[in-house]
């Protein structure tokens, strides 16, 4: 994708063939995909009409168990990470309520939703990072590659080790640019220059950060701007080559310019290493993802093919939020 249609596609909607809202019909009966909901509340299920409605949202918002949609596409594909029945609580606040998704190898996948609804913990969950918040427990289970991630025994270092994470914020270590790119390998043990000097080297191309910064890698980090920080904190999650990487509204502090770099880059290495992205952006979520998943208020709405998403919904509630009519 060139810079000139990228920025023509922050307009919005312009990314994504979405039907024309002011054409839009208003009666569930005429909008693509299902237009009948099944909610699940207490023993039994009711079958019940939505016709415009939040049907699903206001079962939610009520604390009443709903089925999430998935799409048959999910099950054919192999998982890296696999979350089933996931519950989270802060304390006595429940934060993730029954979350069951397979996240696709090799592939893109996005987690949109209003703020509040659940993304980033879930998004936290999968490296452990609420761990270090007190008063957290789960239930459920999650697996890396079918290995348990909350089983007892579990070493959450090593754990961390087999992911890479870049957080809303970039956060660059107070050292060299080849130090903070290196850091994680470093850590590992690995102590060959050559080695450390290629992985550097590589992960500053697949970040398109090497032109920027091969003639001064001995410079602090600190010194860059914030885009090429962030760039840089992308280049040190993936020198170690992880299986996952974890990203939390990457590009929510940039400028489109530096959006589209980053939005490339998770292009280029999608066909290699997992990637799952959390943002509140519809349109980056249309341009850089395979799947997404809809999440309310700590719970999976619908999980799907990212063209099905955002063009056929099985859920009129989808549909309406990704076309902007509530949250």
């Amino acid at each position: 994708m060139s810079i000139k249609r990228f920025l023509r596609s922050l307009w919005p909607w312009s990314a994504v063939e979405l039907p024309n809202m002011s054409a839009m019909p208003t009666n569930a009966s005429n909008i693509a995909g299902s237009a009948r909901t099944t909610v699940s509340v207490g023993r039994g299920s009711a079958e019940t009409e939505a016709p415009g409605s939040y049907s699903m949202l206001e079962a939610i918002r009520r604390g009443e168990k709903v089925e999430s949609a998935v799409s048959p596409a999910i099950a054919k594909l192999e998982a890296v990470v696999d979350v089933k029945n996931f519950e989270l609580w802060y304390g006595k606040a429940q934060a993730l309520h029954g979350v069951s998704l397979a996240i696709p190898r090799n592939k893109v996948t996005a987690m949109i939703g209003p703020s509040g609804c659940g993304k980033s913990t879930l998004l936290r969950s999968i490296n452990r990072l609420n761990d270090l918040i007190e008063g957290v427990r789960v239930a459920g289970t999650m697996t890396l590659n079918n290995d348990p991630i909350y089983a007892p025994r579990v070493d959450v270092i090593q754990l961390r080790k087999r992911m890479g994470m870049v957080f809303q914020k970039s956060n660059p270590f107070p050292m060299s640019i080849y130090d903070n790119v290196v850091y994680g390998l470093r850590i590992d043990g690995e102590r060959n220059k050559s080695i450390l000097d290629n992985a550097c080297e590589q992960a500053l191309r697949a970040a398109a950060l090497w032109d920027e910064a091969k003639d001064r890698l001995k410079q602090s980090a600190l010194g860059m701007s914030g885009g090429q920080q962030q760039r840089l904190c992308i280049a040190r999650a993936i020198a170690a080559e992880p299986e996952v990487l974890l990203m939390d509204e990457p590009c929510s502090a940039l400028d489109p310019i530096a959006t589209f770099k980053i939005e490339e880059f998770i292009r280029s290495i999608a066909d290699r290493i997992t990637v799952v992205i959390v943002t509140h952006n519809m349109q980056q979520a249309a341009r850089v993802s395979n799947f997404t998943a809809f999440m309310y208020l700590g719970r999976l709405v619908e999980y799907g093919p990212t063209a099905d998403i955002f063009q056929n919904p099985m859920l009129p509630e989808t549909e309406q939020y990704v076309t902007g009519r509530f949250g």
